[in-house]
């Protein structure tokens, strides 16, 4: 075995910080336009099962370990930002990386100075917001509901 591979790697302490909140990968959220034909065609035509729907605002779709979650027009997680700008499919794609205490999350975050999209949301599955990487890419942190 290599010896780079079998040092574990250090967490700064930013790294720490941050470990304390998130769990796990939740899923992969991708907008959609009509929930109904996107469950449709993951489960019928790529082999994904069915986990959860609430059309015609979402649905979630599992192959594995991997969850995709389809937010429609009318999902919490398709609600448009502040500043106006709309989710729409092909753009708005996200890891999401379930937290638990999200505001708490939020708020160290916030000390760090990172960027946020939006203010938490919340819905039937629980609350979520957007925090943008460096590059402006959109991670969502999500605490399902209780």
């Amino acid at each position: 075995m290599h010896r780079a591979a079998m040092e574990q790697p250090t967490m700064s302490p930013r790294a720490e910080h941050g470990k304390r909140f998130v769990e796990t990968v939740h899923g992969v959220r991708y907008q959609v336009k009509d929930v109904a034909r996107s469950v449709e065609f993951y489960t019928r035509q790529l082999g994904f099962e069915l986990e959860h729907q609430q059309l015609p605002a979402f649905a979630s779709v599992a192959l594995g370990d991997v969850a995709i979650l389809l937010s429609g027009p009318g999902a919490s997680g398709s609600r448009p930002l502040p500043d106006g700008q709309t989710q729409e499919p092909g753009g708005w794609n996200r890891v999401v990386l379930k937290v638990s205490d999200l505001p708490a999350c939020v708020a160290a975050l916030k000390e760090e100075r990172l960027r946020f999209r939006n203010e938490i949301e919340t819905g039937p599955g629980g609350r979520q917001i957007q925090l943008e990487d460096p590059d402006g890419n959109p991670i969502e942190l999500f605490e399902p509901a209780r």
